[in-house]
């Protein structure tokens, strides 16, 4: 996630207790997975709010002070819990400090989804800022070395490459692709890189090229004259972003386009 820096900082110098939704039947604010970390004075992460999150905070902060308990709690939603969702949770507490901080940096990376963003422009800068909450391991890709801010969100890479269509090859394995460089030229090749990729080993689930209409059906026309047959260009998205929003501003197509990677399938 996001904040594992912070976390395995914070942890170097103080217990938490990680809680996390064990189990859930019915109606529940979260899946099974989702967690949270409690320290003394902080929380890092959300079981689904409300009473039950208030709960189990009170629970996790008991243990740290040494108040012993089951490992597993079961939580009814219902009005003893000032609750309607009308579910059942089952929490799991586990005390973690210092030691445990890698093992819980791979765990919390693991539920990362690899992106890979080409571009540093406007929207590639608008676009960092939106998915830094959100569950996703940016990699920021641009032929220009000096085109990426000093501070970055934690959960964001910078990588120079020129050509900057070879990083592709490279990506991490399931990668959801943005394309947007300052240059048509350069949003081509990238492109083609990753139909070639696609050809080859099938693993980027979602290719997106910023644009219109008019500029993907000249770039359809230049990848069908490079080999790429019609099924292989329909794996790319172009225009980008959910439909139904209409707005240009950077901030406006940045959240449009986070709505769908969030859309995009998981491995």
């Amino acid at each position: 996630m996001p904040a594992i820096k912070e976390i395995t900082q914070r942890l170097g110098s103080q217990d938490a207790v990680l809680v996390t939704v064990d189990s859930a039947q019915g109606s529940a604010p979260r899946e099974a997975g989702a967690w949270m970390l409690v320290f003394t004075d902080f929380v890092h992460g959300t079981i689904g709010g409300g009473h039950l999150e208030f709960d189990a905070i009170a629970q996790a902060r008991s243990r740290l002070s040494g108040t012993s308990g089951e490992p597993v709690l079961r939580y009814a939603l219902g009005p003893s819990l000032g609750q309607c969702c009308g579910g059942v949770v089952h929490l799991r507490f586990e005390k973690v400090g210092a030691a445990d901080a890698p093992a819980l940096a791979r765990r919390f990376a693991a539920g990362c989804a690899p992106v890979a963003l080409f571009g540093g422009g406007h929207v590639g800068k608008a676009l960092v800022k939106v998915l830094a909450p959100l569950p996703f391991a940016v990699t920021w890709i641009d032929s220009r070395d000096e085109i990426f801010p000093d501070d970055v969100p934690a959960n964001v890479e910078c990588e120079h490459s020129d050509p900057v269509q070879a990083a592709v090859a490279d990506l991490a394995p399931h990668s959801r692709v943005l394309i947007m460089s300052f240059s048509h030229a350069e949003d081509l090749d990238v492109v083609a890189a990753c139909l070639k990729r696609l050809r080859e080993r099938g693993d980027l689930p979602y290719v997106g090229l910023i644009g219109s209409k008019t500029k993907w059906a000249t770039f359809r026309h230049r990848l069908e004259e490079r080999g790429f047959r019609k099924q292989e260009l329909a794996q790319v998205t172009c225009p980008i972003g959910v439909p139904g929003i209409a707005g240009k501003q950077p901030e406006v197509i940045a959240v449009a386009v986070a709505a769908q990677l969030l859309q995009a399938p998981l491995p």
